[in-house]
């Protein structure tokens, strides 16, 4: 009888621990750029493709010159970084390998539309890619941090489309 009793608690417990925020599965890659976990058919995920190789050698170290060079647009209720963005991702990855003592912060963002729970959580896959990105170009994940902020740092004010575009973003900030 205390099994049953005690098994009962267990399922009560965890699916009261259980989130009703539905998220894609979060797409994990190793640095040799093998996809490990494949993505979804909406294309929300990271494609099957693996990484377009970008050539470092193309790109200057005064890319974090701007606020606007290290920071990477989304698509709406997406995490998928877009082939325009890989080029500034490669400049970042060349200056944060020229300075490997300094940390980085990847700040995921998002516009206002949508609850709290899932913004926190999609902002945190827009990070998580630019950093698993950066990381597949060489940059050390002790030298990342990547965090949500949702949406409660919006960059542009306003209620259109043209705000909440410049809302859906990941930025790199360095420490």
């Amino acid at each position: 009888m205390k099994h049953l009793v005690a098994m009962c608690f267990a399922v009560v417990f965890l699916t009261a621990c259980g989130t009703s925020v539905p998220l894609n599965d979060v797409p994990v890659v190793d640095v040799t750029a093998n996809s490990v976990q494949g993505s979804d058919a909406n294309g929300t995920g990271v494609n099957g493709t693996g990484v377009t190789p970008v050539d470092l050698g193309k790109t200057t170290a005064s890319a974090d010159a701007s606020a606007e060079s290290r920071t990477v647009y989304f698509d709406y209720d997406s995490f998928v970084i877009k082939p325009e963005f890989q080029s500034l991702i490669a400049a970042q990855v060349r200056v944060a390998k020229a300075q490997p003592t300094r940390k980085l912060a990847i700040e995921g963002h998002t516009d206002e539309t949508g609850g709290r729970e899932y913004n926190l959580a999609l902002g945190q896959k827009r990070a998580d890619a630019v950093r698993n990105a950066m990381a597949i170009l060489g940059v050390p994940q002790s030298q990342m941090e990547s965090v949500s902020f949702g949406k409660e740092k919006p960059a542009v004010t306003g209620k259109d489309e043209a705000a909440y575009a410049k809302n859906r973003r990941a930025e790199i900030r360095y420490q």
